[in-house]
């Protein structure tokens, strides 16, 4: 049971990272941009919200956590819906190559965020900043309730911020015009043009909140489940290609990602915990393979919603490719 506990309490931060980092590239999907700049997105925000509340609790005498905490979130969206700005002109305005765009993107955003983040901490690898205290905060009373309250109240905020918001996308995709518009326009942009939809703003806004969501998985890494260490190990960007994955797994559906998310952290930390569950080790490459579960799973629920053509689990038909108006 303890095991099982510890499992658990490992996977659901792991997975809320790349939750958001799905949610963020779900929108921007359903709008026809494949945006394979996730980790270099979620570099930027984790970085930019580092770097805010790095800088602001070290030249304030009495830092107000509140206002820390804020002052992250805010920063990280924006630096990472700067980032899908950056795609969206070049894949919207200049028509330019998504999957190049993409990886280029991502090189950027880690070269970006790691160059600054050891100029900020001075030449050290790493730091720690106070505010992930207050990220870490559980919920008062109901954390304390036993096993129960460990595992569905010890939590930060974030974690459940990431399930509220995969309901709302829900409910924004499926029951609002908006969101049958962005449906629309992903798969059929012509035909949305023709109806009077604006393809390009909708495009616009939806790469860059869906850049702006994700970068908040990259902050999360951070300042919770980091607990406030910077470091450039190369993490965030294993993170945003499970994120990557994870949409594919989902089929494209925001409530899937809730799910789906943890039983991609159970998966990937199947590894750790495997030789205490069966009672005996394994050898290294068994654990090297057992880590590569999680693309495994994809790769099998890419290949059977191919095989059963069930049109609301395809992705969005006119995905990765760029919309001439002029050939409508």
């Amino acid at each position: 049971m303890d095991t099982l506990i510890a499992w658990i309490l490992r996977a659901i931060p792991f997975g809320t990272i790349i939750m958001y980092g799905a949610l963020g590239e779900i929108i921007t999907e359903k709008s026809g941009n494949l945006n394979l700049g996730v980790p270099g997105i979620m570099y930027l925000g984790g970085f930019a919200g580092f770097a805010s509340a790095y800088l602001y609790e070290n030249s304030v005498a009495e830092p107000n956590m509140v206002f820390c905490v804020v002052l992250a979130l805010f920063c990280a969206f924006v630096a990472a819906m700067f980032g899908g700005l950056i795609y969206s002109f070049l894949t919207i305005s200049l028509r330019a190559n998504q999957n190049v765009t993409g990886l280029a993107l991502t090189t950027f955003g880690m070269g970006v965020a790691n160059f600054f983040g050891v100029f900020i901490l001075d030449g050290r690898t790493a730091t720690q900043s106070l505010v992930y205290k207050t990220f870490q905060t559980k919920i008062p009373v109901l954390s304390g309730m036993g096993v129960i309250g460990q595992t569905v109240f010890g939590y930060g905020f974030m974690v459940y911020a990431a399930i509220v918001l995969a309901i709302i996308l829900h409910h924004v995709l499926s029951h609002t015009r908006t969101g049958l518009n962005l449906r629309a326009i992903g798969e059929n942009p012509a035909t949305a043009d023709a109806a009077g939809i604006s393809v390009t703003r909708y495009k616009y806004l939806a790469t860059c909140l869906g850049a702006g969501i994700s970068g908040l998985g990259g902050l999360y890494y951070v300042l919770d489940y980091n607990q406030g260490i910077w470091a450039t190990t190369g993490q965030i960007e294993a993170l945003g290609w499970l994120a990557v994955a994870l949409v594919i797994f989902t089929t494209w559906k925001p409530l899937n990602a809730i799910w789906g998310s943890y039983l991609f952290g159970m998966l990937y930390w199947l590894y750790q915990f495997l030789p205490t569950l069966i009672g005996f080790s394994v050898p290294g490459y068994i654990t090297d393979l057992i880590q590569m579960v999680p693309y495994l799973v994809t790769i099998a629920v890419l290949i059977i919603t191919s095989l059963r053509k069930k049109r609301e689990d395809q992705p969005p038909a006119s995905l990765g490719l760029a919309y001439f108006r002029e050939e409508r």
